[in-house]
């Protein structure tokens, strides 16, 4: 797995990450689309973390720059 994330798309992850996590336990949203959002802060923070997104390299995208 090499690296294809920049630090403008992590940072934008993780704040999302956030802001869904939030809702989510504000019980501002509730439900299934709490839980598909909590699936989603979840997955933002662990490809943050990690630099790495698998759907990427599928689209051909590299937010990360350089060769």
């Amino acid at each position: 797995m090499k690296a294809n994330m920049g630090s403008l798309d992590r940072i934008l992850r993780v704040v999302l990450a956030a802001v869904f996590a939030a809702l989510y336990f504000t019980g501002v949203v509730e439900g299934t689309l709490g839980i598909v959002l909590i699936v989603a802060a979840v997955i933002f923070a662990l490809t943050s973390l990690i630099s790495f997104c698998p759907l990427y390299p599928i689209f051909g995208i590299n937010t990360k720059g350089g060769k």
